[in-house]
């Protein structure tokens, strides 16, 4: 079982950043993955990273701004965003997988636990 808690969403003006954490309990050396989800839309994938830390995968949208990390001693994640953008908008969730496959994992349905989501909200 895993739990995962979320946190660090706010509100900032376009140009600004934010860092978001991720907290995890239980089984935690796995892929860790962020999605967010705009009002009206379906949830997207943003970014993932290895166990280790050593490889990481990024949404075309985010490349370039947005940084995925992990500091398995404290068995948190981190998405620092940079540049964001107001169409960067959306309820933050991260995830996780136990189930293995395929590199990267980028689906939702790759995953099996998920947080509650923190809100991120980008001003014009």
């Amino acid at each position: 079982q895993v739990q995962l808690v979320e946190s660090g969403g706010g509100l900032v003006q376009a140009g600004g950043s934010l860092r978001l954490s991720c907290a995890a309990s239980g089984r935690t050396f796995t892929p860790m993955g962020w999605f967010r989800q705009a009002p009206g839309k379906e949830r997207e994938f943003v970014s993932v990273i290895s166990p280790n830390g050593a490889f990481t995968y990024y949404a075309n949208s985010v490349k370039g701004r947005f940084t995925i990390s992990r500091d398995n001693a404290k068995n948190t994640g981190y998405l620092q965003m940079n540049s964001l953008k107001p169409e960067d908008t959306a309820v933050y969730y991260c995830a996780t997988t136990i189930a293995g496959g395929s590199w990267p994992p980028s689906r939702e349905y790759d995953y099996q636990y998920w947080g509650q989501g923190t809100q991120v909200t980008v001003s014009s």
